[in-house]
């Protein structure tokens, strides 16, 4: 039978393979892809020749998780996505966003994308990430669409999750504001999660756009949920957080975005709320900049554009740039 490597036509081909058969962040992948290319990366799954710089027992558990993944069909799948009409972006497209160079070797694969595309070519301080709560209060939910719609009045672009609480409240307040909102999922583009924020996506989708670095028809996990978070930092300019519990899995974007050099907001709110405690405490450790209105969030939007431009220059790798100053907490529960 053929390999994989003389099979696939091409750079994308092979990335679509490898989206498919590789879990999105996986540290091994990412190594090898960032040094070989997709095509020379299949080659190297399939055989049992030494990558430098791997240890042999990792290379070879690696393989073993690729290689159950490759099924007779797959290559039939592949050409099946492809057919779907999803758009498909590699780092050598023009609407690449630069923003995802940042994460280096743990930079997706590629993105499958349903919408206007074009809206990832603008400028890394149009697009801002709100994510938070998903037991938000109605306190939570008003200042969310506050910002939310302060931040599309001024054509700034609202990253989000598609989630219930703190991240529906932005994309609905963006939607009515007749802004372009970009929604980020963990899931293929075909499957809505949330099952009651289908119609809520489908809207995002045609007002602004949905991306996913996962394949059609893939499920949700724990682990793409927190993949899926250092692409939301990585799409944004800064990150805000309204509303979120001192476990949420919110704190991982924040981790993420600060490690990327990017701006973090946080909306103060009352000491006896359980959903307020998360941004009260990263205000209080100053890791986070006090927001209270949409002024806040494009003030702090720009004012990091040259520190930005300064990380980026500095040529320090991703692994250097992680900020361990938020608590790594595990997430809540799908």
């Amino acid at each position: 039978m053929a390999m994989l490597e003389e099979q696939v036509q091409g750079e994308r081909m092979a990335r679509i393979v490898l989206s498919m058969i590789a879990e999105p962040d996986d540290p091994i992948t990412g190594y090898i892809l960032a040094r070989h290319g997709g095509v020379a990366t299949l080659g190297l799954a399939e055989s049992d020749r030494e990558v430098t710089g791997l240890a042999r027992a990792d290379l070879l558990l690696w393989r073993e998780h690729l290689r159950a993944r490759i099924a007779p069909d797959l290559l039939d799948r592949v050409a099946e996505a492809q057919q779907r009409g999803s758009g498909i972006l590699i780092p050598t497209d023009r609407e690449w966003p630069a923003g995802l160079d940042g994460l280096g070797e743990r930079a997706p694969y590629l993105m499958w994308t349903a919408g206007a595309s074009s809206i990832l070519t603008a400028a890394l301080s149009d697009r801002v990430a709100i994510t938070g709560a998903r037991a938000s209060s109605g306190y939570g939910e008003h200042v969310t669409r506050e910002l939310a719609t302060g931040l599309a009045d001024e054509q700034r672009v609202v990253v989000a999750g598609g989630a219930y609480g703190i991240e529906g409240a932005a994309h609905r307040a963006v939607l009515a504001a007749a802004g372009r909102p970009i929604a980020v999922l963990a899931t293929g583009l075909d499957r809505r999660y949330p099952a009651g924020h289908s119609e809520l996506l489908d809207r995002v989708g045609d007002a602004g756009l949905l991306v996913s670095e996962l394949p059609p028809g893939t499920a949700p996990t724990k682990h793409r949920f927190e993949a899926r978070n250092r692409l939301m930092a990585a799409l944004s300019g800064a990150v805000i957080v309204p509303e979120a519990g001192v476990r949420s899995g919110s704190l991982t974007t924040v981790r993420n975005a600060r490690g990327l050099g990017r701006g973090v907001g946080a909306v103060p709110g009352p000491v006896t709320s359980v959903v307020s405690a998360g941004p009260n405490e990263l205000i209080k450790q100053g890791l986070a900049s006090v927001i209270t209105q949409a002024s806040d969030v494009i003030a702090l939007l720009d004012a990091d554009v040259t520190a930005h431009d300064a990380t980026n220059r500095s040529g320090l790798g991703w692994e250097r740039r992680v900020d361990r100053s938020v608590p790594e907490v595990p997430p809540r529960s799908i």
